[in-house]
């Protein structure tokens, strides 16, 4: 039987040259698959044993789409282990991590917040995650900020500034520093304002209070009614962060501005009522200079009406109107 076959294959022209091509063609399909297992053995096996559901396919497509398999495989490991893999609970899938990670997003940070979340009990799932994390939050440390509430000192010593200044009603100023206890709202996380504007609104609302207070001394024998009236302002709408607690840290006496203001008003008025009574002089000064003109005009028609009495004699002389004075004898006058 086996010499009959040689004869069928020595009959057949070309038969070897097919077996050749089909060794070759075997030895180069097990080359590139002994190439695959090698890169990618490690990081499949990996996650086939963790239950991450991360194919072959997968890994050397992200090869070819410039992802960092090792990075992707590890965060579904990751988000398997924890029990947040499931894409009805949270949506992690391969796909879109492959997806996040292209869009520049930190996908280990996220991974690692879902599960911070999961164990605190949080709604959050990888869509809204992955949001928070290409708007250019931190939503680790937003998760982490609604599990632990943070400090914020108002104001903030960023601005160089230590204290809050105020004036209560009686004029004297007061030197507040607060502690602010917030925690993130991971439902307005997205648009919501920063820590900038809660140190800014709870400034205002401290200011205002005091403003509103007719003595220091209120404020000063009762300062949680600041952080009362305060916090029912609403000062966290908008905001990223939901106000836990205003707490005042340190209240100084400052200047008496009122005090100042009065004695600055008092000289201003002093220097008005100077300015005012050396306008009446410069006034009176130059009404006396006017009469003093007054008078010499007078004297002079007077000096000019004089000198045209002897011309007006004269003319009526002339004329006939006036009567020379009849002298009489001395002889004639009655004796004494």
């Amino acid at each position: 039987m086996s010499h009959e076959l040689s004869l069928i294959v020595a009959q057949m022209p070309g038969t070897g040259a097919w077996i050749a091509i089909g060794i070759v063609v075997m030895l180069l399909f097990a080359v590139v698959i002994g190439i695959i297992v090698l890169i990618y053995g490690n990081l499949w096996f990996q996650a086939y044993m963790s239950n991450a559901n991360v194919s072959m396919l997968s890994l050397i497509g992200m090869s070819f789409r410039q992802v960092n398999a090792r990075l992707i495989v590890q965060a579904k490991i990751m988000a398997m282990q924890s029990g947040i893999g499931s894409e009805r609970q949270t949506g992690v899938t391969t796909r879109r991590l492959e997806a996040h990670y292209l869009a520049g997003g930190n996908v280990p940070n996220v991974i690692r917040a879902i599960i911070a979340a999961h164990r605190a009990d949080i709604d959050l799932n990888f869509d809204k995650a992955a949001a928070i994390d290409l708007a250019g939050r931190d939503v680790l440390e937003a998760v982490q900020t609604s599990v632990h509430p943070k400090v914020i000192d108002c104001p903030d010593p960023r601005s160089g500034r230590s204290t809050l200044s105020a004036i209560a009603k009686n004029g004297v100023e007061l030197k507040v520093r607060a502690r602010v206890t917030v925690r993130t709202n991971i439902e307005r996380l997205i648009g919501g304002a920063t820590e900038e504007t809660i140190i800014a609104r709870v400034g205002e609302g401290i200011i205002t209070s005091i403003g509103s207070a007719d003595t220091h001394l209120q404020v000063m024998e009762m300062p949680d009614n600041i952080s009362k009236a305060v916090l029912e302002r609403g000062l966290d709408a908008q905001t990223a962060f939901e106000i836990v607690s205003i707490d005042i840290a340190d209240i100084d006496v400052g200047e008496n501005i009122g005090a100042r203001l009065q004695a600055d008003q008092a000289e201003a008025d002093m220097r008005v009522a100077r300015a005012k009574a050396e306008e009446r002089r410069a006034m009176a000064t130059a009404h006396e200079q006017e009469m003093k003109a007054e008078v010499a005009n007078n004297r002079a028609r007077v000096v000019l009406a004089e000198a045209e009495v002897p011309l007006a004699m004269a003319a009526a002389f002339r004329e006939g109107n006036l009567e020379r004075p009849v002298q009489r004898d001395r002889s004639s006058r009655p004796a004494p």
